[in-house]
């Protein structure tokens, strides 16, 4: 069964549709200023971002640094990867590089999050090179319906 709508029912319908492309769109350029936001790092370390139904992952490059070398910083809408690589002392006077592709100095990356995650259950380790944060979530209420009970309390009468 079809259900006609009328002409006031089609514009609300649109200006609904419009409305959610342009939250959409707000939100990507918010992110991706964020992103660029990185304040005196010389390199920016490549990072996945995955998600599942009850966490978030987040996957950082970071080949030849040790976990005390970096830091991890975090608040409700975004975390923040940083710390800096420093060069390893040759072992051998090289007179001059022929090719160098690697990154030195500071770091950092800055990814928002659009989630609501459990900041004391975070957890992270760096295994071969890759540090993996681990952002558990929490079920987020705004938005949804939230029922109070009543209790009736009897006057005296």
């Amino acid at each position: 069964m079809v259900k006609s709508v009328g002409a006031a029912g089609l514009e609300r319908i649109e200006l609904k549709r419009l409305t959610e492309r342009i939250g959409k769109l707000y939100s990507v350029l918010h992110e991706a200023a964020e992103a660029e936001v990185t304040p005196l790092a010389s390199f920016k370390p490549p990072a996945d971002v995955c998600e599942t139904s009850d966490a978030v992952y987040i996957r950082v490059e970071l080949a030849g640094v040790a976990a005390n070398q970096i830091k991890i910083a975090l608040n409700s809408d975004k975390i923040r990867i940083y710390g800096e690589k420093k060069k390893r002392n040759p072992r051998q006077k090289v007179i001059s590089h022929l090719c160098s592709e690697r990154n030195y100095g500071r770091f950092s990356r800055v990814v928002p999050l659009r989630w609501t995650i459990s900041v004391k259950d975070t957890k992270a380790e760096l295994k071969d090179g890759v540090l993996l944060i681990h952002l558990p979530k929490i079920k987020d209420r705004r938005g949804s319906e939230h029922r109070v009970p009543i209790k009736e309390i009897e006057s005296p009468k």
